[in-house]
């Protein structure tokens, strides 16, 4: 993770999350939706990586959106998992072994504004930069 201070705070957030089962750290103010764990694969270390991340639920099937804040760089986790789509997600009613697979541009479309209706900071995020911010369906393993 590149940047030192989300670093610290999803390293809290992760303890907190797990030590109470996800009934805190569930969610955040300001925030409608609700939070998982995604861990990822690091594409260079080969190490495993667990980061918070907002979440909907479209279908039974998880979604992350790789914000990053409207840096012009995508999230670490994303770029982990791109190189290895195996994933484990942890929420409030357990974990599951996922695939994590881009958002085709049609499908973003649509799924887009229910990621704004949950946050709205989304809007803010895109304008901030030139990156198309991507949305990640994690889907369960079988």
């Amino acid at each position: 993770m590149r940047d030192f201070t989300a670093q610290i705070l999803s390293s809290i957030h992760r303890v907190v999350f797990r030590g109470t089962g996800g009934r805190l750290g569930r969610r955040l103010p300001g925030i409608d939706g609700p939070m998982l764990l995604l861990t990822t694969t690091g594409a260079k270390t080969g190490r495993k990586h667990t980061v918070p991340l907002l979440f909907l639920d479209v279908d039974d099937t998880h979604i992350v959106i790789a914000s990053w804040g409207g840096r012009d760089y995508a999230p670490d986790w994303f770029l982990n998992l791109v190189a290895e789509p195996s994933v484990e997600v942890e929420w409030e009613r357990g974990s599951y072994a996922a695939t994590a697979r881009v958002a085709a541009p049609e499908e973003k479309k649509q799924l887009w504004p229910l990621a704004v209706e949950a946050y709205s900071g989304y809007t803010e995020y895109q304008s901030r930069t030139d990156r198309e911010i991507p949305m990640v369906w994690l889907e369960r393993q079988r």
